[in-house]
């Protein structure tokens, strides 16, 4: 990190190994939902599909209220872990994982979650996956959405390919118009957060166009907070520390402070992101194989300080006060 660097090291961060991304991190393991998968296809295109009917979007697909949704539920969308996710899918609608189902007996969530079981369901066939946070180009047209998709390691093309879980086949890309290639999403259409942070420094693309939601206001959910948010969540999640996109920590708690009408950055947090961009898009390029790359991605979270802690500030879309969340540190249910 540049040594003229004001962004504060999160509290409770440690050194961490580099991980294995064919290997369950402890928010991807399946726990005792492990045998609900054994009906699960066995291809990464069959997976995909099935993620997307576990998951209901409890924003993008309309008001879960008004949709039939009990106010009981809303909850859902705060379930951190895969066995927690893939329990209360199979409570919803007992039976084979495969089985066709309604949209409420699917679980309230948002795009991370939809990946995050894809991933779970790709590491238990030992294919090596990770989630990717960062913007979708895809989504409306004109703008740059936060977005989670996963990332796949193509042994036979020797690649890393971008994986959409969320969406149907046949989506189309709302900018082009032409059907978007879910199983190797382009990735001038989705930019993970180092990409989408350099191509904004750069002016390749207006920051003023990442955004949550073109009309969500909100000071740090666009632009240079949200570019940083998306970054800083990027390096977590390829790491194994699969984050809530309302998780905080760190210098990203100064940016979620609702009293605080502007977030802005210093010229010493755009060096250190910068620094951060470029050693991260470095060890994720996308033909670096998945041992490489995940030593690489461990090298530049321990030395940034800005890796995700066991415990972080987790906030809440419904407007709820924020609280501190101990993070599981073993794969046990809870």
């Amino acid at each position: 990190m540049n040594e003229n660097s004001s962004l504060s090291v999160a509290a409770g961060t440690v050194i961490r190994p580099a991980v294995d991304y064919a290997r369950h991190t402890v928010f991807s393991d399946p726990g005792d939902q492990r045998d609900w998968l054994a009906d699960a296809p066995r291809t990464v295109a069959g997976i995909r599909r099935l993620a997307g009917t576990l998951i209901f979007h409890y924003r993008a697909s309309g008001d879960p209220t008004a949709l039939g949704f009990g106010p009981e539920r809303l909850d859902e969308i705060d379930l951190r872990y895969a066995d927690a996710i893939l329990g209360r899918a199979r409570r919803l609608q007992p039976g084979s994982i495969t089985a066709p189902r309604g949209d409420l007996q699917s679980v309230l969530g948002c795009c991370r979650d939809f990946t995050l079981v894809f991933v779970a369901m790709a590491r238990e066939l030992g294919v090596p996956t990770r989630m990717r946070i960062g913007f979708g180009g895809y989504l409306i047209a004109g703008w740059w959405l936060d977005h989670v998709i996963a990332e796949v390691w193509d042994a036979a093309a020797e690649r890393w390919t971008l994986v959409e879980p969320q969406m149907p086949d046949g989506f189309p890309d709302q900018q082009i118009g032409a059907p978007l290639d879910l199983l190797d999403v382009p990735r001038d259409r989705f930019l993970v957060g180092a990409d989408a942070w350099r191509a904004a420094r750069t002016g390749v693309i207006d920051a003023e166009r990442f955004v949550v939601d073109p009309s969500n206001l909100i000071v740090f959910l666009r632009s240079w907070p949200y570019l940083a948010h998306n970054l800083v969540m990027d390096l977590a999640a390829v790491n194994g520390r699969e984050p809530l996109l309302w998780d905080a920590w760190g210098e990203l708690e100064r940016f979620t402070d609702s009293s605080v009408e502007t977030a802005e950055l210093s010229a010493a947090d755009f060096a250190a992101l910068d620094d951060i961009a470029a050693a991260l898009a470095e060890a994720m390029e996308p033909h670096v194989d998945p041992q490489a790359s995940a030593v690489r991605a461990a090298d530049v979270s321990n030395a940034s300080g800005l890796g995700m802690p066991d415990t972080v500030l987790t906030l809440s879309p419904y407007g709820r006060p924020p609280r501190r969340t101990a993070l599981r540190t073993a794969s046990t249910p809870g």
